[in-house]
């Protein structure tokens, strides 16, 4: 499928939560799989919690009027929202005092805060089956046009050790390497031994 038959769209398309959460899912199963996981319960919760105002989505087969469906979305952290949301009593609401608990522990140690003039990505998730095929720099085009219109100054974002193609894709696309954090702690229990963060400077309008 070309590049030019996919549509680029800030926000989410009415009723396509569960279709995000599900391309989310299928992306960052394995680093959220102890805090959110089950895979069921995870979506649901994933779902539930959407900030469409955070996220820019691909679709393909629409007619450029809010048609078409989802395989592709990426999400970012701006003025203390990122895509994904709820809070520490969310967790604990759908998952229970007890086993919420450690849940809010694990998902903290992912958290991410931006600097000033900084947007964060959350992240970018493409359908398996749709890619290599430019659909993730589409995606992370427009989500520069977004840094420059908020007048950031860089974008950051994080990627694990173990996705190494992800981080091509974001070094093709003017990322650079600043930091490298090893976490070989971490492996068992949130899938990644390691973490580099990346760099893209924007120029404010």
């Amino acid at each position: 499928m070309p590049t030019e038959s996919v549509e680029v769209r800030r926000g989410l398309p009415e009723g396509a939560a569960a279709r995000v959460a599900e391309l989310y899912w299928e992306a960052f199963g394995g680093k959220l799989g102890l805090a959110l996981g089950p895979a069921e319960a995870g979506r649901r919760f994933i779902a539930g919690h959407l900030h469409a105002d955070r996220a820019v989505t691909a679709l393909s087969g629409g007619d450029g009027q809010g048609g078409g469906r989802v395989i592709g979305v990426a999400g970012y952290q701006l003025a203390g929202r990122g895509l994904v949301g709820g809070d520490a009593a969310a967790v604990m609401a759908q998952y229970g005092r007890v086993r919420g608990l450690y849940r809010v522990v694990l998902l903290a140690l992912l958290e991410r805060t931006p600097a000033r003039g900084e947007l964060v990505m959350d992240g970018i998730a493409v359908d398996r089956a749709e890619r290599s095929r430019g659909i993730g720099g589409l995606l992370l085009r427009e989500i520069e046009a977004i840094a420059v219109e908020q007048r950031c100054r860089r974008i950051r974002l994080d990627v694990v050790a173990e996705n190494p193609r992800a981080r091509t894709l974001y070094e093709k696309h003017g990322f650079r390497a600043v930091r490298v954090q090893r976490t070989p702690w971490l492996r068992d229990v949130l899938g990644f031994g390691g973490v580099t963060t990346m760099h893209k400077e924007v120029a404010a309008r």
